[in-house]
């Protein structure tokens, strides 16, 4: 096991891996900016090291200087958390050559699934079932018209690249077709320096579920159920829940089955998350591979006693996995809903200097965040401030918590989403969990909180 560890992250993530190390009796290194220098997660860690400014890039951003950090402190090992350097190939690397252990893939997992055309070639070469598309990225818009044509409109153009809803543009008639091909290149090219895009079908009423993935260098693996994640906004995820309200027994075997064939086909190590689109004929398919731990993690630890941040470190040092697939089991219901400093009608940012914070308790809520009152929330990162989970014998049981959970909800200095998850949780056709990726859209049409 190792003995001190660098998280290459901030917030509450940050404070999440520093808790699970603590637990494990492993020391803990905090990289901060120089505007985080008082934040919770840096404050907890057994050590810290300011890495750079404010600007993420020239510090939570800034390789050198991180490594710099895991150097003068003498750890054995970097978690990356999410976002930031989490699927950074190139980083992974790079600890990879200085004997260095980066908690999560190999950095050939890493660049073949970050690069989602490449990823595809492979998983058709398996037989496995993914999105009907383009093989390989556009060559020019001759092709794209041609493949688009084949597929039939509507069509998604996405960026090989891309991540968090970027480089993404869906096209109704071919007139639209150039342009959007233009525009998803250019938000691919400022957000991954890389431009390469690729078409896939694109079904107007589908669901978003993922399958949680484990596997170690031992050839183990297995999967721990599924989170549904249909409810977003501009394809970033506002509310999560496990088991989906849509997946049976039946279908979660089929599912839990390709995902690990995935594992299979390209022997991936570590944490990981298979995504699928499920359509409304419950027919499934791959849509990409997370090389990382997920925001929505928690809703799975819930409902099956996984602590997938111990795991990841367990993994990583070469412990093999001390269960197996016939150990899994899913004990009751739990709903996460994910809290951004934005106002809840506009969904602007809203920086500024928490006045007064007052998370919920009582029985089956758990908060992940790493804010306090007089924290500051700064306008050069992310705007999640906190994760409310909510955990029950039943879904009625986790939403009934989960919506008191948020009536108690207290943070004032800034505006939050609190408003519209409890809107969203209200809601009679998310209570019936009838609902798509378009949800979101219908709910707020001309309606203000």
């Amino acid at each position: 096991m190792f003995k001190k560890i660098l998280i290459a992250n901030r917030g509450e993530i940050a404070l999440r891996i520093i808790r699970a190390c603590r637990e494990l009796g492993i020391k803990t290194v905090a990289v901060f900016s120089e505007v985080d220098e008082q934040a919770l997660f840096a404050r907890q860690a057994d050590e810290s090291v300011c890495i750079g400014p404010g600007d993420s890039a020239l510090s939570y951003l800034n390789i050198p200087n991180v490594l710099s950090a895991a150097e003068i402190t003498g750890v054995d090992a970097i978690h990356p958390g999410y976002g930031f350097l989490a699927e950074n190939a190139h980083f992974a690397e790079i600890c990879e050559s200085v004997g260095m252990t980066f908690i999560g893939p190999t950095s050939e997992h890493v660049a073949l699934l970050g690069d989602k055309a490449k990823a595809r070639e492979t998983m058709l070469r398996h037989g496995i079932p993914v999105m009907p598309g383009s093989e390989g990225e556009l060559q020019n818009l001759d092709h794209a018209v041609q493949v688009a044509s084949e597929l039939g409109y509507p069509v998604m153009v996405k960026a090989s690249a891309g991540g968090g809803g970027r480089g993404m543009r869906v096209v109704s008639r071919e007139a639209e077709l150039g342009k959007a091909i233009l525009s998803a290149q250019v938000e691919a090219r400022t957000g991954f320096a890389h431009d390469g895009v690729y078409l896939e079908k694109f079904f107007p009423e589908p669901r978003h579920v993922e399958i949680q993935v484990l596997a170690d260098e031992h050839g183990h693996a297995v999967h721990l159920g599924e989170r549904d994640c249909s409810i977003q906004r501009r394809y970033q995820k506002l509310v999560e829940e496990s088991p989906s309200p849509v997946v049976d027994d039946s279908l979660r075997r089929e599912m839990g089955k390709v995902a690990l064939q995935v594992v299979k086909a390209v022997n991936y190590r570590n944490a990981g998350t298979v995504e699928f689109l499920l359509d409304q004929n419950r027919k499934f398919y791959v849509m990409e591979v997370n090389t990382r731990i997920q925001v929505e993690h928690p809703v799975t630890e819930m409902v099956t006693g996984v602590d997938l941040i111990k795991e990841q470190i367990r993994v990583a040092s070469g412990i093999p996995l001390g269960f197996r697939q016939k150990d899994v089991r899913l004990q009751g219901h739990s709903i996460e809903c994910r809290i951004n400093a934005e106002c809840p009608e506009t969904f602007v940012p809203s920086p500024g200097v928490v006045s007064r914070f007052r998370v919920p308790g009582g029985a089956g809520i758990r908060v992940d965040t790493a804010l306090e009152a007089t924290s500051q929330v700064h306008p050069h990162y992310d705007s999640l401030i906190a994760k409310l989970i909510a955990h029950g014998q039943d879904r009625a049981d986790a939403l009934a918590r989960a919506q008191r959970a948020l009536d108690e909800f207290v943070v004032e200095g800034i505006k939050t989403t609190i408003p519209l998850q409890r809107l969203i949780l209200r809601d009679p056709d998310f209570q019936k969990g009838g609902v798509s990726t378009n949800f979101l859209d219908r709910l707020l049409a001309g309606r203000m909180l």
